[in-house]
């Protein structure tokens, strides 16, 4: 879309829509225009969108009522809200993590020569931030940007472990668990006891739960609101009984190592 004259282009990326809703692009572009300038004034919104105040008005109302614009009472121009500052301090937390983590989980890498994640819960799904592939011909691959549902993964359990009953039953409303494997945790009474044992242990497993031929060890950070945890993972013929207990020395050491540098 070409820029009205003496405001920045809106940005496009991919193919337009085909069903294209003007309100949310404008308010979108709304937001877009805020992270250009220090405040919007009512004239400002109306003339980029080329829409009459009254559409412009009604627009940011929607925005400051979602939080994601207040009204300063001095100047009456529109600026950053708490959603807005919520959702990039947010995002540039998880950077933050991620790269604080890398060093840590490069070394941990290079120590097991097996795969390492860093998941973060989000729900009932872990989302892997980071990951790093082993060197070896036959390995686990890499997951960075996937989405696993947590309870069929080391990396999510131990997170699941961190949160209340209540929690847990927020996020897991039925009885009845997806599978990605046979082997994956079926119900939520499963779930339940299985993650009193990982409290219990302080590190939860998978064998073969998120994927065939798969074992994994996983321990979860203790700092930070958002749950996050570290993994090795590992093809089940070499987690062995004596090479999990180097791999889970190695992660305890390596989570707790995480979250000194995170504090």
């Amino acid at each position: 879309m070409d820029g009205v004259e003496g405001f920045p282009p809106s940005p496009e990326y991919g193919e337009s829509p085909r069903y294209p809703i003007e309100s949310v692009d404008n308010a979108l572009r709304i937001l877009l225009l805020l992270g250009e300038r220090p405040r919007l004034r009512l004239t400002d919104v109306s003339q980029y969108l080329d829409v009459a105040s009254s559409t412009a008005h009604r627009l940011l109302m929607m925005l400051q009522y979602r939080g994601f614009v207040r009204q300063e009472p001095s100047t009456r121009g529109y600026i950053p809200g708490p959603t807005l500052d919520g959702l990039a301090f947010g995002v540039l937390r998880r950077l933050d993590v991620r790269t604080r983590a890398r060093p840590v989980l490069e070394r941990l890498n290079a120590d097991l020569n097996e795969t390492v994640h860093l998941g973060r819960l989000e729900g009932s799904d872990v989302h892997f931030i980071d990951s790093i592939e082993s060197g070896r011909a036959l390995r686990v691959g890499g997951r960075l940007g996937r989405t696993m549902p947590a309870h069929c993964t080391s990396n999510g359990k131990a997170m699941l472990a961190t949160l209340t009953e209540a929690d847990l039953f927020r996020i897991y409303p039925d009885e009845e668990l997806t599978r990605l494997t046979p082997n994956s945790v079926g119900t939520r009474t499963d779930l339940v006891r299985e993650l009193a044992e990982v409290r219990s242990q302080g590190f939860a497993t998978s064998q073969e739960e998120s994927e065939e031929g798969v074992s994994s060890l996983a321990v979860a950070l203790s700092s930070g609101p958002t749950p996050l945890a570290v993994t090795a993972s590992a093809p089940v013929s070499r987690m062995t009984a004596g090479t999990r207990e180097t791999v889970l020395a190695q992660l305890l050491a390596a989570a707790e190592e995480i979250d000194k540098l995170l504090l």
